[in-house]
């Protein structure tokens, strides 16, 4: 194998390069001749250059954030991507500081006690304790429980009193959005691991159920971000069905999740594994030649250009399906090459800065600014969770 430079024309007129081409040998059917063609790899041929760019990355991130964030959504999916890259690192600075973070908001997401007071609507006061988007804090409090050895249940507490109690209503529509699905259901998943509380696993189900039922496309395999955007009640700028990647990309990742924590024989896995292909397929076709996905998923006109976190997400867990023998890897390897160049020769910037993040939102804006100086804390976790995940499919080869 040789290293050659390579370059491909990318939106902004940025160029990739060391790519690494090897030789595949096929076989022409009117010949039977076989033929020596060139093919062309943009992904790591040593773990230790992934590591180096994790630690670039991350190191960036925690430096340049010194002061620890509120336990909301989006600093929470920074450290779902922090605790995967320690895992992959082992650099004590990264367990440091999620440990920190978790401290500072007392294991706990919204921190009512008030139960009468709990709401799940959106909302970003401590009484909106049965929102996803303050309970994704619990999958790092359990991360963070599991590593250090199941000592300290202090840890866990919190997260077992409010999903419990939220277990007990008889409410099944808590995930009324995408991006809940990957807040909350790896939050169960590692619930039903540390305690083997089967209802977990149930509810998890009937959760999904209803969020499927009001967001998922079976035509197009794709999850509209909530209700709003359903077609035809909602269309993209061109008339088509609009499904914003980084909805999407928490789906494809939460999904990844959470069939990893499951035991084989776990009730639900097989129709878990089945909706993750039925993504996968879906997204491979959308995929833009230069590697990323645009923000509207089946419209790239509606919003063009790069974007970076449902681009993460996605590469993550093609990653995670190819590593675990989810995926096949001579169809979805071809995927992770493109994306993978994406993002670590356009998205990284020399700095260690993570650019072309989507703002905080809930759908493709026509002519919104997404560029280079565009970033993060939740892009750098996706960033994170799919360098993580390419440690490992190196590591496997």
């Amino acid at each position: 194998m040789k290293l050659i430079k390579y370059s491909n024309q990318m939106a902004l007129g940025i160029t990739l390069s060391l790519l690494v081409v090897s030789c595949k040998s096929t076989t022409d059917k009117s010949t039977d001749e076989v033929v020596e063609t060139a093919e062309i790899s943009a992904l790591p041929q040593d773990k230790n250059e992934v590591v180096a760019i994790i630690n670039k990355v991350n190191t960036h991130w925690q430096e340049t954030h010194p002061k620890h964030a509120r336990a909301f959504w989006h600093p929470a999916a920074y450290h779902t991507g922090n605790i995967e890259a320690y895992k992959v690192t082992k650099n004590q600075d990264f367990l440091d500081y999620s440990t920190a973070w978790a401290e500072k908001n007392e294991w706990k997401g919204a921190k009512s006690d008030d139960k009468s007071h709990w709401k799940y609507s959106y909302g970003e006061s401590d009484d909106y304790v049965l929102f996803g988007d303050w309970q994704i804090a619990f999958q790092t409090y359990i991360d963070l429980y599991t590593i250090e050895g199941f000592t300290d249940d202090s840890k866990i507490a919190r997260a077992r009193e409010v999903m419990e109690y939220q277990m007990s209503t008889e409410a099944n529509d808590y995930w009324w959005w995408a991006d809940g699905l990957y807040m909350v259901m790896p939050v169960m998943t590692k619930l039903y691991k540390v305690t083997g509380n089967e209802l977990y696993l149930e509810k998890l189900h009937e959760y999904l159920a209803y969020a499927n039922s009001i967001m998922f496309d079976e035509e197009a395999g794709l999850y509209f971000r909530d209700a709003k955007y359903v077609y035809p009640k909602h269309k993209s700028a061109n008339g088509k069905k609009d499904f914003w990647a980084r909805g999407d990309g928490w789906v494809f990742a939460g999904l990844a999740k959470v069939i990893q924590d499951l035991p084989e024989d776990a009730k639900y896995r097989d129709e878990y594994i089945a909706r993750f292909k039925t993504m996968a397929a879906a997204l491979k076709s959308a995929q833009q030649p230069e590697g990323y996905w645009t923000r509207s998923i089946l419209d790239p006109a509606h919003a063009p250009g790069p974007e970076t976190s449902g681009t993460a997400f996605f590469t993550y867990g093609y990653l995670w399906g190819i590593n675990n023998g989810i995926l096949d890897t001579d169809t979805y390897v071809p995927v992770v090459e493109k994306s993978w160049a994406y993002l670590s020769e356009v998205a990284l910037q020399d700095d260690g800065s993570v650019g072309y993040v989507q703002p905080i939102g809930e759908k493709a804006i026509p002519g919104q600014v997404v560029d280079v100086k565009s970033t993060a804390d939740f892009g750098v976790g996706a960033f994170l969770l799919a360098a993580s995940e390419m440690y490992r499919f190196v590591e496997k080869q």
